[in-house]
């Protein structure tokens, strides 16, 4: 079994629930202080008027923020429907959960014989394509472009661990916990695009790129830099 280091999902939880929910936080904030100045009697009209809009604010931010809450939480489930995949790697593979390379939180990074991996996870529904080099969902481009995603928080990884001694390359990947991608496992540019059921068996297939002393003095390094 693989190494496991942090706690999958976590960040995804923590910053989907801030995220989503401080309109609603700060209504009903709005709507305890209006409340209070017509319990006072100051300027009744105006702020019976502000107390409706408050209170119709609630309303709103309830639904939309929870609905939110909930696709946050979808993300962090595959997050840690990936890391089970991820755990049945052999023993000399450490998995990262959750890894903070300069301002990005990675889902997964891999440190293994084969190198290392940044992985971005996505829970996508329905048909998910690769074509002329775009990842398409149900035949639309995504708002964000997840392979440019990847491209960049392995870039961060990358300065991350050169900080630490690490000189090799940090190889970007996009998994899809769905298991949505039609095309099973293909690259587009240098992003991996692959399914959460062919990461164990892409991995063991690729070539050994780091001796077993430094993988070991590289583990090391960042468990004591996170």
């Amino acid at each position: 079994m693989a190494k496991e280091h942090g706690v999958a999902g976590e960040w995804a939880r923590v910053r989907g629930t801030v995220l989503s929910l401080w309109p609603l936080f700060l209504s009903f904030i709005l709507l305890g202080a209006f409340m209070a100045a017509l319990l006072l009697g100051r300027d009744a009209w105006l702020f019976g008027g502000l107390f409706v809009a408050a209170l119709v604010m609630v309303a709103v931010y309830w639904r939309r923020g929870l609905r939110r809450v909930e696709s946050f939480f979808r993300g962090a489930r595959g997050e840690e429907r990936v890391a089970g995949v991820l755990s049945n790697l052999p023993g000399q593979w450490h998995v990262f959960h959750d890894f903070v390379a300069g301002r990005e939180h990675v889902d997964h990074v891999i440190v293994g014989p084969a190198g290392v991996f940044s992985v971005e996870t996505k829970s996508w529904r329905g048909k998910v394509e690769l074509v002329e080099g775009h990842i398409l969902a149900n035949g639309s481009l995504p708002s964000r472009d997840p392979a440019a995603q990847a491209l960049r928080e392995a870039d961060q990884v990358r300065t991350a661990l050169k900080r630490l001694g690490y000189g090799g390359t940090v190889v970007p990947m996009v998994c899809f916990a769905s298991d949505t991608f039609a095309g099973g496992t293909e690259t587009s540019g240098q992003v991996v695009v692959i399914n959460a059921n062919a990461v164990q068996d892409w991995l063991a297939a690729q070539p050994q790129a780091v001796p077993p002393n430094e993988l070991e003095r590289l583990v090391r390094l960042m468990e004591s830099g996170r």
